[in-house]
C-alpha cells in the first residue's frame, strides 16, 4: 500500500496534495495572505469545483502553525445553527488534538454550554475529543466557540465554506447572529466562501444586511491557460509523456476552463500512460468520462420539466448564452415562450444545472453540458 507521501497521479480530483500538485494561483493565494496579515475578512466567491477549497488549503499549507492556527470548516451539510456549531465546534476540538490534564480543565471550564468528552477513535483507538450540542444551548455554545478563539496565545485563520448555506437555515436572523460576534474578534481572521453568487453578493453587499461590506470581496476565476499548461507538461514529462499545446488547449477551451474538470482530464490521460496524448486520446478519455456518468445525466434529465429540458439543452449546444431572452437564441433553439424561459431560467440556477456569470450561461456541470450536445 501507498504511504503518503506517495503521490501515484499528480493530478487530484480530490484533496489538496501540496504545493508540488497544485497549479498556479500564486497572485491569489498573496491576496488572501495579505488580508489575514492586514486585519481584513474575505469573501471568497466561486463556482463549485473552481478550486475555492484548494485555494484555501494552499494558502493555510503556507501558515506556520507556530504562527497562525488555521481552521476548514465545510457548511455544506448544515441545516441549522445547532449543525453549524458542532462542524465548527469538531474542527476546533481537532485542532486541540489530545490535550494535557491542564489543558482539559480549562476547556471542561470554557464550554459550560455543551460537555466535551473525551473518547477514543473507532478506527485507531487514539483519544479524542467529541462534542454533544443541545440544540437549545446551540447560540451560547457558538459564543464560547468564538471566545475560546479570541482568547488564544496565537491568532486564527477560520474558513466557513459554502456559507451561504446559512440563509436556509430555519433560525431568524442568523447572519446578525454571527456578525455579532465577529465584528467583535481581533485575534481571528475569516474567509467565507461560497458558491452560489447571488446568495452571497446579497449577504455582504446588500446594505440591509447584516455583514455589509464587512469584508474584501475576492472573486476567483480560471487558471490562466499558459500557466495551467506548463503545470501539466512538467507532470507529464516526468512520467514520460507529452501533449502538445493545441491539444491542451482544445481540453482547456472544452470545459471553459473549470479546474476540476481540467484535473479529471489530466488525471485520466496521465492514468493511460499513452506517450503522445494528441486530440485523439483526449476524445477517448472525453467519451468514456461521459459514458461513466450517462445514468446520472438520465436521472437529472428526467427531474427536469419538458421547457427546463429544453432550455438547458439550448444552453449546452450554444457552450455560452448572453442574453437568454434574444429573439435569435429563441427563434434558433424555439425553448418555449420568453416568460416560460425566463421561469425555467430560474429554476435551472437555482438548482445550480445553469451557472450565470459576466459572460452569460452555460451548464454548471461541464460534462453534463457535453453530454447534452452530443
Amino acid at each position: 500500500m501507498a504511504n503518503k507521501t506517495q503521490v501515484i497521479n499528480p493530478f487530484s480530483v480530490l484533496a489538496y496534495l501540496s504545493e508540488d500538485y497544485f497549479c498556479d494561483r500564486k497572485n491569489e493565494a498573496k491576496e488572501l495572505l495579505e488580508a489575514r496579515k492586514n486585519g481584513r475578512n474575505v469573501t471568497l466567491l466561486s463556482p463549485r469545483r473552481m478550486g475555492k477549497t484548494g485555494l484555501i488549503k494552499h494558502v493555510f499549507a503556507q501558515l506556520s502553525p507556530k504562527e497562525v492556527l488555521c481552521l476548514y470548516v465545510d457548511l455544506d451539510q448544515t441545516t441549522c445553527l445547532a449543525d453549524l456549531v458542532k462542524a465548527f465546534g469538531e474542527v476546533v476540538m481537532k485542532k486541540i488534538g489530545t490535550p494535557s490534564e491542564r489543558v482539559w480543565k480549562e476547556i471542561l471550564a470554557w464550554f459550560k454550554s455543551f460537555r466535551p468528552v473525551m473518547t477514543a477513535d473507532p478506527a485507531t483507538g487514539a483519544p479524542q475529543i467529541g462534542l454533544d450540542v443541545q440544540p437549545t444551548a446551540a447560540e451560547a455554545s457558538l459564543g464560547e466557540l468564538f471566545g475560546w478563539l479570541e482568547n488564544s496565545k496565537l491568532p486564527y485563520y477560520v474558513a466557513f465554506d459554502e456559507f451561504q448555506v446559512i440563509t436556509d437555515y430555519p433560525e431568524p436572523k442568523m447572519e446578525a447572529l454571527l456578525r455579532s460576534h465577529i465584528q467583535h474578534l481581533t485575534n481571528v481572521n475569516f474567509i467565507f466562501a461560497g458558491s452560489q453568487k447571488h446568495l452571497m453578493t446579497e449577504m455582504f453587499m446588500a446594505a440591509n444586511r447584516p455583514f455589509f461590506q464587512s469584508t474584501q470581496m475576492f472573486p476567483l476565476y480560471e487558471i490562466p491557460e499558459d500557466a495551467y499548461f506548463d503545470f501539466a507538461q512538467r507532470h507529464f514529462e516526468q512520467h514520460k509523456q507529452t501533449m502538445p499545446r493545441d491539444t491542451f488547449h482544445e481540453l482547456y477551451t472544452t470545459v471553459y476552463g473549470h479546474t476540476w474538470y481540467i484535473q479529471c482530464l489530466l488525471n485520466r490521460l496521465y492514468q493511460y500512460g499513452i506517450r503522445q496524448i494528441d486530440n485523439q486520446v483526449l476524445t477517448s478519455a472525453i467519451n468514456n468520462i461521459l459514458t461513466e456518468y450517462k445514468e446520472s445525466f438520465r436521472t437529472y434529465c428526467k427531474l427536469l420539466t419538458s421547457n427546463q429540458l429544453s432550455l438547458i439543452k439550448a444552453i449546452a449546444h450554444e457552450g455560452k448564452v448572453k442574453e437568454i431572452g434574444s429573439q435569435e437564441f429563441l427563434q434558433k433553439y424555439q425553448p418555449g415562450p420568453a416568460s416560460t424561459v425566463r421561469s425555467a431560467l430560474r429554476v435551472l440556477i437555482d438548482k445550480e444545472l445553469v451557472a450565470e456569470d459576466e459572460d452569460g450561461y452555460s451548464v454548471y456541470d461541464r460534462f453534463f453540458g457535453l453530454w447534452l450536445r452530443n
